[in-house]
């Protein structure tokens, strides 16, 4: 049985998301799947794969998505190579009027665990992430912050429509979709407009981990088509490994505060000196961050490398003090005499950051 060609559209505002996703069907001759009938199944992406045959023309389908689907949970569920679906674009529906906002709200949502990897990467990174917890399990429920599902859906968008833009002044838009842009370089991003052809929404590029633009700036392909005074983004790197507490400081005191400019994405690798030979991923958009365990050295193998040998951030945000940034995240890793002092020494610092599973500190 051959797949079903599917154009998947996510977004947080229901009305809009809605009328995009009947535009796309009544445009492209496809079915149409409306997440008000998969918001009352317990595992709406699997109902969206299980349905998808069943509700195809034979252009394809549609697949309009609740607003608490996590992008790298669709894109395991309908883009895999033994999915009954063949996923051809996914459009995120934004609402610019809000949109910074939005990736700044720091409440969780509860929703069903499933099972994904974490991302990895150096060279190769993808973009990720979810919750505290990691790996997903079946049966149990994970807590997702709001700004998580926010971030990650424009990140994995092969095409963005933002709506509700008349409400921004000239200068409000050009900094609101040059920060599109630097979040998403690949998505083809468009205004809503009535005259606006929704199927030039399609075939910009196919949904992947690897559009995201913090995964792009660390790969050094980082290449925003829209640009603004106000956005801007750093690559920052750091071969020393991180003094926990220092860093604690800086978030709460200094980056929260926005004293070196709005971070609105930081993702990346770091490394803790309390933590030794784990590398872990930094994931963090607005007012949440979540530090998670991605490999240790002791697991790889000889022609393995590790993930990262030290810091590798991406920073994404307004107004940022690129100097400013460099030199608080440099205070933050360790000093001559620490590094000298040596393991043992490391041991012994404070620690706020959340416990690991104990198998990671094996």
């Amino acid at each position: 049985m051959q797949p079903v060609d599917v154009i998947a559209v996510v977004g947080a505002c229901a009305a809009e998301r809605a009328a995009y996703a009947q535009r796309l069907a009544s445009a492209t001759g496809r079915g149409i799947l409306r997440a008000a009938r998969l918001s009352s199944e317990d595992d709406p992406l699997t109902a969206a794969a299980d349905l998808a045959p069943g509700m195809a023309t034979r252009s394809g389908l549609v697949i309009e998505l609740p607003a608490e689907t996590a992008a790298h949970d669709l894109l395991g569920a309908l883009a895999t190579a033994d999915a009954s679906t063949r996923l051809m674009g996914l459009v995120c529906v934004a609402d610019a009027a809000h949109l910074l906002r939005d990736l700044q709200r720091d409440d969780y949502i509860a929703r069903p665990a499933r099972e994904h990897p974490h991302p990895d990467a150096d060279a190769d990174a993808d973009a990720g992430g979810d919750d505290e917890a990691g790996h997903g399990a079946p049966g149990r429920i994970e807590h997702t912050a709001r700004a998580q599902l926010a971030v990650t859906q424009l990140e994995f968008a092969s095409s963005i429509v933002l709506v509700n833009w008349s409400a921004l002044s000239t200068p409000e838009l050009a900094t609101t979709m040059a920060l599109v842009a630097h979040l998403s370089p690949r998505a083809r991003l468009r205004l809503d407009r009535r005259d606006l052809d929704v199927r030039t929404l399609l075939f910009a590029h196919s949904p992947a981990h690897d559009g995201a633009g913090w995964v792009r700036l660390l790969n050094g392909a980082f290449d925003p088509h829209m640009t603004d005074r106000r956005v801007s983004a750093l690559h920052w790197e750091q071969a020393r490994p991180l003094h926990p507490e220092r860093l604690q400081r800086l978030l709460d005191d200094r980056v929260e505060p926005g004293e070196l400019g709005t971070i609105v994405r930081s993702a990346g690798f770091c490394r803790f000196a309390t933590r030794p030979g784990i590398t872990a991923l930094w994931d963090h958009v607005g007012r949440t961050i979540s530090l998670a365990p991605l490999a240790h050295d002791g697991t790889l193998s000889p022609d393995d490398e590790p993930l990262a040998l030290g810091q590798d951030l991406a920073i994404i945000g307004l107004d940022l003090d690129h100097a400013g940034l460099r030199a608080a995240f440099d205070a933050a890793a360790l000093t001559d005499d620490e590094l000298l002092a040596g393991p043992e020494t490391w041991a012994g610092f404070r620690d706020p950051f959340p416990v690991w599973p104990a198998a990671m500190r094996e």
